[in-house]
């Protein structure tokens, strides 16, 4: 992977860092490559079982599209007369938030400071995020006249209401972490010297958890956003033969009948 995004795997955990902390982990198209690399990585990779999606530094998580590089790629669009530039959402934001939502393990982020624009949703494409104290979400897409990408206008609308979303989308601004918290946005909400610990403790907790059984929730959950009742019913049948057919399911039966802690497999 490139410097500008850190990989790592340890004791079946995928660590991913954004890696550009002097530019508040905006995303230039080194980056966007690494990143999308580094989650399909994870997502392809058998002995990773949870994934910890975070960022260096204090500042920021993600503010989004490193814009020093949009504005000159901009020109170059105009001086060609292509639209190049904008295809950065096809070919980086999408497969990025495909892969962090897609992937049959669950993902952790640690929101450590501003997550703004495609680092925002970055954030919301994780099952699961530890927020700092001192964190802050911004859509910030209509202050660049833009419109919304990297999955926000399906993730941000299911965890916080349709109205609340078309207000943060319409009018952008600063939502601090008390907020998020409040809102939906935040799972957890952590003093910032914490952060890295509760996160780590929380990615580490479910990859050593029944991996199965946590891929199937993530299909179930997204399956049951957009069909009826009838048709997530049928589902939660599938996947509910599939996680009971699992050596996990037997290993977490055995434990609870010994009244012993289960030591999951992953399979």
């Amino acid at each position: 992977m490139a410097d500008s995004v850190l990989y790592e795997v340890t004791d079946g955990l995928a660590t991913v860092t954004i890696n550009r902390p002097d530019a508040m982990n905006a995303m230039n198209t080194e980056a966007k490559v690494a990143l999308r690399e580094a989650v399909r990585a994870a997502a392809q990779d058998t002995a990773v079982r949870a994934v910890l999606l975070t960022a260096a530094g204090s500042r920021a998580f993600c503010v989004g599209q490193d814009l020093k590089e949009h504005i000159g790629n901009l020109a170059a669009d105009r001086e060609s007369g292509s639209t190049l530039t904008m295809s950065t959402v096809a070919e980086h934001y999408n497969p990025i938030v495909r892969a962090l939502t897609e992937m049959p393990k669950p993902v952790v982020a640690a929101v450590n400071g501003v997550a703004a624009g495609a680092g925002f949703g970055f954030a919301l494409a994780a099952d699961f995020r530890v927020v700092a104290d001192t964190a802050s979400f911004n859509t910030s897409f209509a202050g660049v006249a833009l419109t919304a990408d990297s999955g926000v206008s399906w993730t941000l609308p299911r965890l916080i209401g349709a109205s609340r979303a078309s207000d943060l989308l319409l009018f952008p601004r600063s939502v601090k972490a008390q907020e998020a918290w409040e809102l939906g946005i935040a799972n957890r909400l952590v003093p910032a010297d914490e952060l890295r610990a509760e996160a780590e403790k929380t990615a580490r907790a479910l990859a050593s958890g029944p991996t199965v059984a946590y891929a199937a929730l993530k299909e179930s959950l997204a399956y049951g956003a957009s069909h009826s009742l009838s048709e997530a019913l049928e589902r939660e049948d599938v996947l509910q033969t599939r996680a009971g057919a699992s050596e996990d399911h037997s290993i977490a039966v055995q434990a609870f009948l010994a009244k012993q802690p289960p030591q999951y497999l992953g399979r």
